[in-house]
Parts: C-alpha cells; sequence; structure tokens
C-alpha cells in the first residue's frame, strides 16, 4: 500500500522539498530578530578595525576560514551586508587576495541558494508557468551562460535576485557556477580595492563610495565585456535568419 499523499509529492510542494528553502528564510528572520544587522556596517568596521588587522596577522589560515564561511552565510541566507563583506575582504586580505576569496565564497554561498531553490520551487514553477515563461525560459536556456554573465557583470539588479531567477528558469548547475564565479570577478576587485583603501578613507572621518562602480571609466569595462557575453547570443541569431532565408 503506497503512502498518503506519495503520488501528489513528486514534483510538488512537499515538506522535505520546501525545508532548504524554510531553513534559509528562518535564517534570514533569526539575523534580525539577534539584530545581526548592527554588526554588518561600516562603524563597526571601523571600531574594530585594528582588532580585526592583528587577529589576521596573528591567525592568517583560520581568520581566512572564519571570513568565507561568514561570507557563505551572508549570501547563501540572502542577509544584508554583501557590499560590507567585500569590503572587508579587501581591508583584511589585499585587493587581490581579498578579491579572490571573495569571489570564492559568494559563489559556493549563490550555489547553496541555487540549489534550495531548484529543489523547492523549480519544478513546480516551471509546470504552473505560462507559455510567455517557458518561451523565455527556452531561450535562456538555450544561451544560459551569456545571459547569466550579462546579469552578473552589469550591476542592475540584486545578488539575490539573479541567485534566485536562473534556477526557477532551469539554469545547469555547472552553467550557473561558471557564470557566477566569472560575472561576479570585475565588481568584486573593484570594491576590494575599495576595501583596500578603508584604513585611510576612516582616518579621514569618511565612508567608503559604494557608488564608484557606476563611475564611467569602471562601468564602461564591465558593459563592454557584457557585450562580449552576447555575442554568442547574437551569432547564433544571425546564423538561424541566414538559415531561414536559405
Amino acid at each position: 500500500m503506497s503512502e498518503p499523499n506519495s503520488a501528489g509529492d513528486k514534483g510538488g510542494l512537499s515538506f522535505k522539498r520546501l525545508l532548504p528553502l524554510l531553513i534559509l528564510a528562518a535564517g534570514l528572520v533569526a539575523f534580525f530578530a539577534l539584530g545581526g544587522q548592527r554588526y554588518l556596517s561600516f562603524e563597526v568596521l571601523s571600531e574594530n578595525r585594528v582588532a580585526l588587522t592583528d587577529y589576521v596577522a596573528a591567525n592568517a589560515v583560520l581568520a581566512t576560514l572564519i571570513y568565507l564561511g561568514a561570507y557563505i552565510v551572508v549570501v547563501a541566507f540572502s542577509l544584508p551586508g554583501g557590499a560590507v563583506m567585500t569590503l572587508l575582504g579587501g581591508f583584511l586580505f589585499g585587493t587581490w587576495l581579498g578579491g579572490f576569496w571573495v569571489v570564492i565564497g559568494a559563489t559556493i554561498g549563490a550555489t547553496i541558494l541555487f540549489i534550495a531553490a531548484k529543489t523547492a520551487l523549480g519544478d513546480v514553477l516551471r509546470r504552473k508557468a505560462g507559455p510567455w515563461v517557458r518561451n523565455m525560459e527556452a531561450g535562456f536556456q538555450e544561451n544560459a551562460l551569456s545571459y547569466l554573465l550579462v546579469l552578473r557583470l552589469v550591476p542592475l539588479f540584486p545578488f539575490f535576485v539573479v541567485n534566485l531567477v536562473p534556477a526557477f528558469l532551469g539554469v545547469p548547475l555547472r552553467t550557473y557556477v561558471i557564470g557566477t564565479f566569472f560575472g561576479i570577478m570585475p565588481g568584486t576587485f573593484v570594491y576590494a580595492s575599495v576595501g583596500n583603501g578603508l584604513g585611510a578613507v576612516f582616518d579621514a572621518g569618511g565612508t567608503p563610495d559604494l557608488g564608484i562602480i557606476f563611475e564611467p571609466e569602471i562601468l564602461g569595462p564591465i558593459i563592454g565585456l557584457a557585450v562580449l557575453a552576447l555575442i554568442p547570443v547574437v551569432y547564433k541569431r544571425l546564423k538561424a535568419r541566414k538559415q531561414t532565408a536559405g
């Protein structure tokens, strides 16, 4: 005799399928309930910068592991403070090493959220979606890496939104990881370089300029990379038109 609702649970919204997202949602609620947002701020960083740099100097490996773990949690649980954590990486480890740890931590955290969303809701949403969503899904899947690189490169959408949308559009895990890893690199190293100079900013009594990414000399090359990422898409469409015309 089969278990009740076993057929309905296949691909449905069963508790088991929803559990990963419920855990992430509970973590987000707990973060605000415990006042965690107070600690992910430039004020706290400024007040504790000497203690932080001293700890990293004395415990480089352990400090790196703690930082990576914290960054993964921030991204996976979609906690506010990603910008602070990125600048902190540059401040503690330097532009290049700090930026590298940010890319690693952000990619792992985003992948955890992607898997949770895809497992819990991906199949259900695709089945219930209308024809226009299915058409968009087909187009996205055909050029998933190019589109994902553009979404990661151009800072138009919140990071957590770009983490979730590919899961609902059926993007393969491997493509998601590659697109995320390389797509976030330019912006990450820009902010890590800002973080590397935080000491001077704090000494002057100022705050870091998070809008630096929109400066023409920085945004221009990033948009250029996004345009390059779209070349395969344009090529496929032109080739398809020629074949149709022929």
